[in-house]
This record gives C-alpha cells, structure tokens and sequence, in this order.
C-alpha cells in the first residue's frame, strides 16, 4: 500500500498529490511516468511524474478527473492509501546542452509539460513558457511555471485570463517575431502537438512531444500503447512517452486513440472493470466505512 502525503487541489477537476514510494523516488526523472491502481481490483492508469523528492521518498502526480479510477483517487486524502504504484516506467526526457527552450503545455497536458521546465531551469537553460487554458477558473500552476522561466504567457480560450487564443497563436507570435530555440517541448490535445509541430518544423526548431496512446500495461508486452514513428513502430510505455514530434504520425495517434469512442459514450455498455470495481465499493467495509 502506498500513503498519500500530500493532497492539493489545483482547480476544481485537477489534483495534486505526493506519494510516499522511496523505491519509485530514488529512479525516477523527468519525463517518465507511473501506473497506479487505488485498490487490488482496479484499472491501472498512467500518470506523468510532476515532481520527485528523494530525500523524502515521495513522487508527485498531478491527474484530472475524467473517469472511475481518477475519481476514486480525488476522493482520497492525505494519510488515505492506495494499493498500486509502479514505476518509474518510459524513458527520462534529454533535455541536457540547451541554451534556450520554449515549453508548451495545452490543458492538462500542461501539468506533464511543468517538469520539463523545472529540469531545463535547473539546468541552467533560459526558458519561454506558454500554458494554455479554457478560461480564467482552470489556470493552474501558473506561479510555479513563473518561478521556473524568463517569460511566461498565459492564454485562454475566451480571453478571460492571460491573453486570448491557442498556445499555437502566441507560437506563431513570438515566431514571427524572431524569436529563436534550441528546445521546444509541447504536450497537451493531439491537434495541439501537431500544429506547434508543424511550425517549429518551418523553422528547424527541435520538437519533443509527449503521446498519449491508449496504455494498458505499461512495460510493453500489451502492445496497446503501438505508435508510428519515421515510419516504424514504437511502444510509447517503454520507448517514449517523448518523441520527436517531427517523426510522429500524428493522425495515426488519433485514429488509435478513437478506437473505443463508441463503447466510451455508450451509457449502456457494461465494462467488466466497472462491474468489478463497483462491486468491490459494495463489498468492501473499509471502503464503505470511508
């Protein structure tokens, strides 16, 4: 069992959490992630490692809650325990030789995004940041990305915060502008990654995209997590989750990505994983007693 340490919420569907695991903590770097499980018979999910602590033993992680297992997991408090965390799983990030970076996140996906900037910052790299939103009530992070770059741009979709517009508005902005990086790292939606990457690709900027494939197992024996490469196939779980976004088949991503959209709006498809982790909050008299 692993204890939740910390618990923070970062707006009202995304939470941080830190986790007491010391055996995850002392390998892990940025860019890798973890598969966690909050009880025996529960799905197992990845989550990005936001942050690590070593002398501490615990690994941070920062979800949103959009389905079952992240839902039972937001319900969780500090000094609750969850029944699975291993890791760290993927490849580190290369982020090491950059003068300077440009880190993009879109959404959630700028909670994976954060790390990169940490590790560039402390690395001595003169880092841009430009976080994208909805609106105004989502923004999170935003003094921690402050802290951790030389310019940081907040958009949002309506305008309500930041500026108004895409990330790829303030790309092309400061693009036009001539502003020139070593790095850049974009994670967030699929449209997203493919757009900045179409643009820093006119300007041989460097790309690392972070993908998201439907992952099952995580150690690369499912074959779930399959994306196309410059061409070949590669395992996201052991080869990434970090790519060259130059040699990504993007489109390839979201047709895979879309392939149980019908049983994922269907209300009336039974899922043996829900049958089994409902029937697991019935039985259970710790879970009920919580």
């Amino acid at each position: 069992m692993y204890r939740i340490v910390r618990k923070e919420k970062l707006n009202a569907n995304v939470t941080r959490m830190s986790i007491d695991a010391p055996h995850v903590a002392v390998h892990a770097n940025v860019g890798q992630f973890i598969m966690f499980r909050v009880y025996e018979f529960g799905e197992r999910v990845p989550l990005t490692i936001a942050g690590v602590d070593r002398e501490a033993g615990t690994v941070d992680i920062i979800f949103q809650t959009i389905g079952k297992s992240t839902r039972l997991l937001a319900e969780k408090e500090a000094g609750d325990t969850i029944y699975g965390f291993v890791g760290p799983l993927g490849q580190p990030s290369e982020l090491e030789g950059y003068d300077r970076a440009l880190v993009i996140g879109g959404g959630v996906g700028t909670a994976i995004a954060f790390p990169s900037a940490v590790k560039l910052n402390r690395l001595g790299t003169k880092v841009d940041v430009i976080a994208g939103f909805k609106n105004k009530d989502i923004v999170f992070l935003e003094d921690e990305f402050r802290a951790a770059s030389e310019n940081l741009y907040v958009m949002t979709d309506d305008g309500s915060y930041g500026e108004e517009g895409f990330v790829t508005n303030k790309l092309k902005q400061l693009l036009d502008a001539g502003e020139k990086y070593d790095l850049v790292v974009a994670i967030g939606p699929i449209p997203m990654m493919k757009a900045v990457v179409a643009m820093t690709k006119e300007k041989e900027m460097k790309t690392l995209v972070s993908l998201n494939p439907i992952m099952v197992d995580g150690t690369g024996m499912c074959g779930g997590c399959r994306v196309q490469i410059g061409g070949q196939t590669k395992f996201a779980c052991v080869d990434g989750p970090e790519f060259d976004g130059f040699m990504v088949d993007f489109d390839d991503l979201a047709r895979r990505n879309r392939s149980y959209l019908s049983e994922e709006e269907d209300r009336d498809h039974a899922c043996r994983l829900q049958i089994a982790a409902e029937q697991f909050d019935h039985d259970d008299p710790v879970q009920n007693k919580e």
